[in-house]
Parts: structure tokens; sequence; C-alpha cells
């Protein structure tokens, strides 16, 4: 999906079309209705950037807040050094979850085999749906591209929104190709091509080099996919051992044997939270406690609703000085019920030495299963 969090708020608030928006804010920067002075209407009034303080993230921006290099996960006070007049909106997961499960419904009645991944965005495996349409006269691509044409018309009816599709022989190159026409773009990429659009991507571009690896393979004078697919096998290995040596050989050639998974069991659910400021453990309690159980609430009503269980029950936890701690009990039964994992991820909490204001908190439900089994 297109800057998904961002193009929903835009179906709530559309007079913000074509201004750069960053989500990320909290509660008190939700929009307030005032009357405008000069001609005495009720009108919105939003948060600006320029105004933040504090240490939250941006969880996603419209393509103009992007173009002044605004992007997820950067810090806001960052992202208002840099589009200090973008709007600022708070999260609304509850909705972006809603139109999540509406794109992925509408894409179900094009093409049914579907791996979900992640709120925003689905693998298909399209081999099936263009085999029904193809006939001798018709090249497999075009069929690809019709029925691109129709999972965007069904994405667009169901929801109002927009999204980008790559088509490619694997999931490596289909990931990369839905990336290279936003917002709002359908992209071929066959083998054939591999050497023209894809070798001159940064490698940093390949699901799978983080930023530690993309660091590391500059300072050895990698930086596209195609100086990646020039490097000798053996010397891949030998530089970054030989599982992730030989993947990435494999990547930069575009070889990806993975298939769609149709059907995939989560191994956790979790929720975490920063803070706008650092949290005294024992002059803030009373404010901990309440996000604490905030959490585990959250937590429960996420099982709840994927219908999961749980057996083990985890706490992170991030001081001041960025060292991060965990700790975690197993329960004899597993639970969706908020009360037994406050219970158990009070009892982690009880094992952690508290020295240290707290920048981060966050509840961590492993070990799932189905309540029936």
């Amino acid at each position: 999906m297109d800057a998904f969090f961002a193009s929903v708020e835009l179906l709530r608030y559309p007079e913000l079309r074509g201004r750069p928006v960053v989500v990320g804010g909290g509660q008190r920067h939700q929009p307030v209705t005032v009357v405008d002075p000069v001609t005495g209407q009720w009108c919105r009034r939003f948060a600006l950037l320029r105004d933040y303080t504090g240490r939250g993230v941006a969880t996603t921006a419209t393509y103009e807040a992007r173009a002044f290099g605004v992007h997820s996960a950067m810090g806001l006070m960052k992202a208002a050094h840099l589009a200090p007049e973008a709007v600022l909106l708070p999260a609304d997961f509850e909705q972006y979850r809603r139109y999540s499960r509406l794109f992925k419904a509408a894409v179900r009645e094009v093409a049914p085999r579907v791996e979900d991944h992640g709120i925003d965005e689905i693998y298909l495996d399209l081999t099936e749906v263009v085999a029904a349409r193809i006939d001798a006269a018709e090249d497999a691509w075009w069929c690809a591209r019709e029925v691109a044409a129709d999972l965007k018309r069904a994405v667009a009816q169901a929801t109002g929104l927009t999204c980008s599709i790559g088509l490619a022989p694997n999931k490596l190159l289909a990931k990369l190709a839905s990336e290279l026409d936003k917002p709002d773009g359908v992209t071929v990429v066959t083998e054939a091509e591999i050497a023209s659009r894809i070798w001159p991507l940064p490698a940093r571009r390949l699901n799978g080099v983080g930023p530690k690896a993309n660091a590391r393979l500059e300072r050895l004078g990698i930086r596209t996919i195609g100086d990646l697919a020039r490097a000798q096998p053996a010397w891949l290995v030998a530089s970054f051992g030989a599982s992730y040596g030989h993947w990435l050989h494999q990547a930069s050639h575009g070889r990806d044997e993975r298939e769609v998974q149709v059907f995939s069991e989560p191994k956790s659910i979790s929720r975490e939270t920063t803070f706008d400021r650092d949290l005294h453990p024992v002059r803030d309690r009373p404010t901990l406690s309440r996000i604490f159980t905030e959490l585990c609430e959250q937590v429960g009503a996420d099982l709840q609703r994927k219908h999961y269980v749980g057996r083990t029950i985890a706490l992170k936890l991030r001081f001041d000085d960025f060292r991060t701690v965990t700790r975690a009990r197993t329960l004899d039964v597993p639970t969706d019920d908020a009360h037994a994992i406050r219970a158990a991820a009070g009892a982690c909490l009880k094992r952690v030495e508290l020295d240290r204001r707290i920048r981060l908190l966050g509840v961590r439900v492993d070990s799932l299963s189905r309540p029936a089994q």
C-alpha cells in the first residue's frame, strides 16, 4: 500500500491532500475544530511538526513530506528540522487495521493465494490466475498486467486507497519491483531485465541487507546490487560467512526459491512504547504502572482478536543509557487474559534492577497456540 497510514488519514482529512503530512504524534496532536477568524466558518486546526518536542518517531509520511527527506522510523525532532511546516497527526492503529482487512479481503477476491506480510504489504502467487486467462495469442506478462489492474481497482473500490504492485518471477524481485514506481505503480521485472533494472539499485535495497551489513559492504567497495553480483562467491563467503555470503550472491542475481506461504502462524505478539521523556522508576511510578497495565491490556486484546493464547510472557526495558534488558516467564497454562499477562510481566519486572531512568517499556507473549489446542 502507498504511504498506508498517511493515506488512511487523508481519507479522514481530505483538506490535507497535497500537503506534507507525518503520522506519529500522540493524542495531544489530535486536530481541533475552531472558528476561522476571517471567514467565520468552522474549520480544523492541525498540529505542525515545527512545534513538536519529544522522542517519538514517524510511522509514515506522505510523499510530499518524503520529498523533504522525512521517512518512517525517523525521529520526529529530526523530521521537524527537515519539514517544519508538515502537519503532524497521531496514529490510529484500529483504523489502519480495519483498512488492512478491507484491502486484503478485496485482493483475495481476485487472487486467493495471499501471504500476509504485515499491515500494509502482501505477496501474491498469480500463477493460477494468469494461467486461467491466457490463450495461445497472449503473453503471460500481459495477462499479469491485466490481473494487476484488476487488483488495483478492487483495492480502490474497497478502500479508496492506492497501492503499488511489482510483477516478477519470485518474491525477492517482486518486492524490489513494487518500490520502483511508487505511488500507484505497476512494475514488471523479468529475469532478462535484472541487469538493467535491478543491478543499478543500492545494495541496501535488497530485503535482507540491513544497516550493519550495508555499511560493511560499502567499506569493501560494494555499493550497488550490480557490484554485489560481480563479486566472486568465494570472496562473499569468506567475508560474510557461508550462509549469508551464499545468499548475497543468489539475491544479487535475482534468485529466490521461496514460495508464497498462504498461511503462517505468528511467533509472538507484542506491544511497546518509547516515552517522550525518560521516566524515573520511583518518582514516575504511577505513570509507569498505568502504561505497563495498558500495554498488557493491548497485548491481551491482540491475542483475543487473533484467537491465540501464549505461555511465555516477556518484559523489555530500555534505560536512558540505551542498555536493554529482557526477562521472561513461562506459565503452566497458556493465556490471553490481560490480568494474567500483567501478573507474569510484573514478576519479570521484579527481577530487574531499576537503577536508571526508563526510556522504553514493552511486553511480549511467545509460545503461541490456538485455544482449542
